[in-house]
């Protein structure tokens, strides 16, 4: 499932938790990092005028994500017993998201390298056709159903591309931008009449509010 930003809808993100968004590798180790690379800026291509999830940030976000808490599943039950669920159930298996994570990209990564090739060398009409491979649910990946992995990838992916930039993705707001939303943060009396009126004005994330930097001098952060 290929997104193009031109047709891409605003919906809020599920976010995650809180994590800081400055560019450090936390979870992720760089065979990781490559595929992610690789994958999200096929689900969100760049166009002739925006950039694509990875110049976004996007990988950023799901590395920050991962390392913190829902990333460890301490917001998750389990417990077992563990089995094949319906689609109304959601998630049923044993493994943390991050465990997901790491677990599906090692399987995927050792398939392409029995082949002596890598995920993020192949041409994108075959990286296309890969990812396909995993949402249809064809391949076993250690144990994760790869469209179960495919569903993770994906919602992360919009997730980081859209969410307020203090997550580690949507850098410099692009995702905003291209929308035309307003920000997170937004007090504009002198529109509030008015509508279907294109914005212009710099997108503002929570970052931006004079309560975040008001909170965050309290208690020593950036």
């Amino acid at each position: 499932m290929l997104i193009s930003t031109a047709t891409l809808a605003g919906e809020a993100p599920a976010l995650l938790g809180n994590p800081r968004a400055e560019e450090t590798h936390r979870f992720l180790n760089e065979s990781e990092r490559r595929f992610l690379l690789a994958a999200v800026d096929r689900l969100i291509p760049a166009d002739e005028r925006w950039p694509g999830a990875a110049e976004a940030g996007v990988v950023n976000y799901i590395d920050l994500q991962m390392a913190g808490a829902w990333g460890r599943g301490e917001m998750l039950y389990r417990h077992g017993p563990f089995r094949r669920g319906t689609p109304m159930q959601g998630y049923q298996l044993e493994y943390t998201p991050a465990e997901l994570f790491r677990r599906s990209i090692l399987a995927i990564n050792a398939h392409f390298t029995s082949q002596a090739k890598s995920f993020d060398q192949l041409p994108a009409e075959e990286k296309d056709t890969y990812l396909s491979s995993l949402e249809k649910g064809d391949i076993d990946l250690d144990g994760v159903p790869s469209n179960t992995f495919f569903e993770f990838l994906l919602q992360h992916t919009v997730e980081g591309f859209f969410s307020d930039p203090i997550y580690g993705g949507n850098k410099n707001k692009i995702a905003w931008k291209m929308i035309g939303f307003p920000g997170a943060y937004a007090d504009y009396h002198d529109l509030i009449d008015k509508h279907g009126v294109e914005f212009h004005r710099e997108p503002l994330s929570i970052a931006d509010g004079p309560g975040y930097h008001a909170m965050t001098s309290s208690t020593g952060g950036k």
